[in-house]
């Protein structure tokens, strides 16, 4: 199983980052930690900490043995409105849970999940494998994505094969010119070519 998606960006960040509480007027602040030394985030770095921390209970999240890909679009409008409901941010877990949780059988499917602001924008749709080109289309920006070994290899081998016809094909279109340019060539010489002598009886004489 390949996981991937632009969530990545947060998981894999090189900083080490520690989640601290501190309570400030009952308020819940964050703090991240580089190299020894805390300091309070701002915004920003509170939302991209929020990111690598949901990315991270994605990856945790098991599918059914009939998912063989599956994907997940959340919009910032999205992340905001989890970042501050939790229950908000737990129901949307669930609810990706049960859905890539689910048996699409007898069909091995791709599921791709999209999240909005509200529960009313969730939704999860999915494609057989095989008739999931929508899939790869829609889900070439995801946050969060995870494909089959076996669908990534048969990608391999469909790049593989559509590389080695486009290179059939110029090798063709370049014999077909050239045979065209030969060919051009040979009837422009016969067109500057002098016409023939002939004998012109009854006195012999040459005729061009």
């Amino acid at each position: 199983m390949a996981i991937s998606g632009i969530g990545q960006n947060y998981y894999q960040n090189n900083v080490e980052t520690k989640r601290n509480t501190k309570n400030v007027n009952g308020t819940e602040k964050f703090a991240l930690e580089k190299t020894g030394s805390t300091q309070e985030l701002s915004e920003a770095e509170e939302m991209e900490l929020f990111k690598k921390e949901f990315y991270e209970d994605l990856s945790k999240v098991t599918n059914h043995r009939t998912v063989s890909n599956a994907a997940v679009n959340i919009s910032e409008a999205a992340f905001k409105a989890m970042k501050e409901d939790p229950q908000y941010r737990e129901k949307v877990l669930s609810l990706i849970q049960r859905d890539w949780g689910d048996s699409y059988a007898p069909r091995n499917c791709s599921v791709l999940i999209t999240v909005g602001a509200t529960l009313n924008e969730y939704r999860a749709d999915s494609w057989p494998v095989g008739y999931d080109s929508e899939f790869d289309v829609r889900s070439q920006n995801s946050f969060y994505k995870r494909t089959s070994e076996k669908k990534d290899r048969q990608k391999e081998l469909l790049e593989e094969y559509l590389e080695k016809r486009a290179q059939a094909k110029r090798q063709q279109q370049e014999l077909l010119d050239e045979k065209v340019a030969k060919a051009e060539q040979v009837l422009s010489c016969k067109l500057d070519a002098p016409a023939p002598c002939r004998l012109d009886a009854p006195d012999f004489s040459f005729v061009c």
